[in-house]
């Protein structure tokens, strides 16, 4: 047998080598890159955590100048001090010769004792702010009232006598001051920034903030801070590479947040790497500029060792092609005993393949190597048939065994003769293995990447809260002033109340999961659910400046059975997730009954928010698979949809959510609840709260019109709609949706008001979606009527009495010396001539119209003259008016006539004896 020798030619040496050289170099190029991009991702947050203590920063300055001009422009004027003095500098220069605390004051311009008086007040307020500064810090202080400028400042002013003699100084405060007087002459702009500016005393960096204030009749008020950055900047960055430029990009109310680093942005400039990231709360980009030469020299110098071995090992592998090409590679002695080995491990290997392996000599008729498997199915084969059909085939067939489907491959041995392969494959077991092998791995994978999803979105909605009530308790715990303490104590009840109920329904959730929780059963009413329901929601509506229509289309009396928790569970989640959909529109929600099926009630929820993703609609099947809506004031939960839907199928129903994107969204929800029988004999007997009372509905929405409409006639009132009233149709409190429109006893409907407020004594403004609401406002209304009424008869009877006494004359009803006693009130009265001009013109018109039997105008022109006569004090003109009124009610053509006759005669005596 010939020996066979494993050689390696130099050129495959060659290619191993390079092929080693070529990784090396990729090493240090990626170790370069990855280097590169760790050292500029570590400056950039450094750069955005200097962006946030400087926000910090503007924000802080930015409420002190709110302060100072809230609590001292415009205060009155106080004592001076004896110990303070006006130095004269200039001739338009003062410096504030005061006790020395923290600050020193200079004003530039004409001024008078105020201006010196608030240049002392801030002056003491900023010694307050700054005394523990050790940074100089800067306010200049431009007063409309008078357009001098007030300088307050940490640095010595009396140290810069020789500097205010070079002029220099002097030319700073002009300059200062042109650049305030052109930002009050700004109208659109009421803060502005200016950008890093040099110290000329030393080398630190400051910038301006400045803020305009608009006094009507006076010019504008500008406050600038010259606020210090050097103490920001960390010592590892270089001051002199750092800019503040102005950013103009603005984010839209509603948006989903996005990423906090999505502003900051990584640029090549020329020959320098610019670091930029956006202020959070300012219009303004911080940039460092790190040039690419220093950058470059950094890496080197901090890799040195690194860069130096790849050198070395580039070096040597260089050296080792050279030596190896002139060598040649001779088999080594244990050659053999690999070759014995490899069999062994062929042997081993075919042994367990999980196919029939078999290589067949037909020469020789003899098996050369086979597994287990082809030996058994060897007896049942006729390798000479099967040889044949697969030459014929392309070398694969199919034959089948003991009712079991095998491919055969054949494959002809290119060395050795007449040799072939058989592989043999079991393709019904090869097919359900691999099917049960793919469905395994997508489920999986499915379950995987939802519990990847489900716990990633968990620990967002938990972090998020949590981190905000760490936020409000640092707060808290500052000792901030009382005023913002309350604030920020109620800020905290609401956000732990938030992380409470996300608990709760965590643990809801787990209850229904493990088979819990059950539903109970009471009884309950469901408007005055769907009326707590809307009062907790309306805050969030409010905040947000939506508006709620509740379309309750059950009778609001009927009571059911079952558990009013869970109901109002469900609704609440899905209301909470409509709000946090919707920017801008309305959101309706409506209650009904399925006719078909009268124990199964029907919620529809319907918003014109932004619409809800297939995503996020996937939380209705899984909790938690993709992260849900959020607004600038609260965010949505991935637990609702499927925490409401579980509640549901619990309560014998469902949930369906049918969303168009920018369109809204709709939710239907389906319960079932008992409705309480009720016997109707006892029902109809029973007298409701508004029998009897007749309201007019002077409402423009026809949506508002027919919710208040169904909510008074189930409490028995009798509805009239302003437009198909008739004139002489009388009603008891007036509903309407406008301002403007008001009567005695007035209704204001609105959809923010958390109940119901008392505006004045007969007006009262209610919220038309809570039904108890709008039934409490109407009886309280009815209650001032009646009580009024009540009243006014007392006093009518006390006036007919004394009337009575003296009463004389048939016509007009009262005696000649009642009649002139009114003439000489009328005549003392301012309105005498108006009377004398406009009465008599009216008393022709009650003919006229009486004639033509208009008793539209009439019954104008009577209540007209009635308050003339209720203005002067005139009873009996008053009474007349009213019996006037009350015939035209009526419809008793001749004593209308009487009474025009009566009214005609009591005006005619007034005149007759004035003349």
């Amino acid at each position: 047998m010939p020996s066979k020798y494993l050689s390696l030619t130099s050129t495959n040496i060659t290619r191993f080598f390079w092929i080693f050289i070529l990784l090396l170099a990729m090493g240090l190029g990626l170790y370069g890159y990855n280097y590169t991009n760790a050292y500029l991702n570590d400056k950039l947050r450094t750069l955005q955590y200097t962006g946030d203590r400087l926000q910090k920063r503007i924000d802080h300055y930015r409420y002190l100048t709110y302060r100072i001009y809230d609590n001292y422009t415009g205060q009155p004027l106080a004592q001076i001090p004896a110990n303070v003095q006006e130095v004269k500098l200039r001739q338009d220069m003062f410096f504030i010769n005061k006790p020395h605390k923290k600050t020193d004051a200079l004003i530039y311009g004409t001024h008078d004792a105020a201006t010196l008086d608030l240049t002392l007040k801030i002056s003491g307020f900023l010694d307050d702010q700054w005394g523990a500064k050790n940074q100089p810090y800067s306010m200049y202080y431009l007063n409309g009232q008078d357009n001098s400028l007030m300088f307050i400042t940490t640095q010595p002013l009396q140290q810069q006598d020789s500097r205010l003699k070079e002029n220099y100084f002097y030319a700073g405060m002009q300059a200062r001051r042109a650049e305030m007087l052109q930002q009050a002459n700004t109208l659109d702009e009421r803060e502005s920034y200016s950008s890093l500016r040099k110290s000329r005393n030393s080398s630190d960096y400051f910038f301006s903030l400045r803020t305009t204030f608009n006094n009507p009749g006076n010019l504008a008020t500008v406050i600038a801070f010259d606020l210090p950055m050097s103490d920001l900047v960390p010592q590892s960055m270089a001051r002199d590479n750092f800019q503040l430029t102005n950013n103009n990009d603005t984010v839209n109310e509603g948006d989903a947040p996005q990423d906090p680093n999505a502003g900051s942005t990584i640029t090549l400039q020329g020959g320098s790497i610019n670091l930029s990231t956006p202020l959070s709360n300012s219009p303004l980009n911080l940039t460092y500029s790190i040039p690419v030469l220093s950058l470059a020299i950094d890496l080197t110098r901090n890799n040195f060792w690194l860069i130096l071995i790849n050198l070395i090992l580039l070096g040597m592998a260089m050296a080792g092609i050279y030596l190896i090409r002139h060598k040649y590679i001779r088999p080594s002695e244990n050659m053999a005993h690999q070759l014995h080995t490899q069999q062994a491990l062929n042997h081993e290997i075919i042994s367990n393949l999980s196919v029939g392996l078999l290589i067949y000599n037909f020469s020789s008729h003899s098996v050369v190597v086979s597994n287990k498997i082809a030996e058994q199915l060897l007896p049942h084969l006729s390798l000479d048939k099967i040889a044949n059909m697969a030459e014929e085939h392309h070398g694969v067939i199919q034959a089948t065994v003991n009712n079991e489907v095998y491919e055969i491959r054949m494959v002809r041995s290119q060395i050795a003769p007449d040799t072939y392969l058989f592989m043999m494959h079991d393709q019904d077991k090869e097919a359900m293995v691999n099917k049960t092998l793919q469905q395994a791995r997508r489920e999986h994978e499915k379950n995987l990447q939802a519990r990847k999803l489900m716990l990633h979105n968990l620990g967002i909605e938990l972090n998020q809260p949590l981190l905000e009530l760490h936020a409000l308790a640092e707060q808290l715990n500052s000792n901030p002033p009382v005023e913002d303490r309350s604030k920020l104590e109620k800020t905290l009840l609401g956000e732990s109340k938030d992380v409470l109920t996300l608990v709760d329904n965590i643990t809801l959730l787990t209850r229904l999961e493990t088979q819990d929780w059950q539903p109970v059963q009471q009884r309950y009413s469901l408007a005055a659910l769907m009326d707590e329901l809307l009062l907790d929601a309306l805050p969030k509506i409010n905040q947000k400046g939506l508006m709620l229509l509740n379309h309750f289309e059950m009778d609001p009396l009927d009571s059911y059975v079952g558990d009013p928790n869970a109901v109002k569970k469900i609704l609440a989640l899905l209301l909470d997730y409509a709000i946090v959909a919707t920017s801008l529109g309305k959101i309706t929600l409506t209650s009904e009954r399925d006719p078909q099926q009268p124990d199964q009630l029907i919620f529809h929820i319907t918003d014109t928010g932004s619409g809800l993703s297939k995503e996020e609609l996937s939380n209705l099947n899984y909790p938690f698979l993709s992260q849900t809506l959020v607004d600038r004031f609260n965010h949505g939960s991935g637990l609702n949809f499927y925490l409401c839907n579980q509640l549901c199928k619990k309560l014998g129903g469902q949930l369906e959510i049918r969303s168009k994107i920018d369109i809204g969204t709709r939710y239907t929800v389906r319960i079932k609840q008992t409705l309480e029988a009720v016997d109707t004999e006892v029902e109809a007997a029973d007298e409701r709260l508004l029998d009897d009372v007749t309201v007019l509905l002077d409402i423009t929405a026809d949506e508002v019109r027919g919710i208040v409409t169904r909510i008074m006639s189930a409490y028995g009132a009798i509805c009239i709609v302003a437009d198909e009233r008739q004139p002489t149709r009388d009603y008891d409190v007036l509903l309407t949706d406008n301002a403007q429109h008001c009567d005695h006893y007035t209704l204001l409907l609105t959809s923010d008001e958390i109940g119901f407020q008392a505006l004045e004594k007969r007006y009262i403004r209610v919220n038309f979606n809570i039904g108890s609401a709008l039934i409490d406002a109407t009886l309280l209304l009815i209650e001032q009527q009646l009580l009024e009424e009540a009243e006014n008869e007392i006093a009518l009877s006390q006036q007919n009495s004394s009337a009575d006494s003296t009463n004389g004359d048939s016509d007009s009803g009262t005696g000649g010396d009642e009649i002139e006693a009114y003439v000489k009130q009328l005549h003392t009265s301012d309105y005498y001539g108006l009377f004398v001009d406009t009465v008599p013109e009216d008393i022709e018109k009650l003919y006229n119209e009486n004639q033509r039997r208009d008793f539209t105008s009439l019954s104008q022109t009577a209540h007209r003259l009635k308050g003339v006569f209720a203005m002067l004090n005139l009873t009996p003109g008053k009474q007349l008016c009213e019996k006037l009124e009350q015939h035209l009610a009526e419809g008793e053509v001749l004593m209308i006539s009487d009474n025009i006759n009566q009214i005609d005669s009591f005006v005619s005596r007034l005149l007759q004896q004035g003349s």
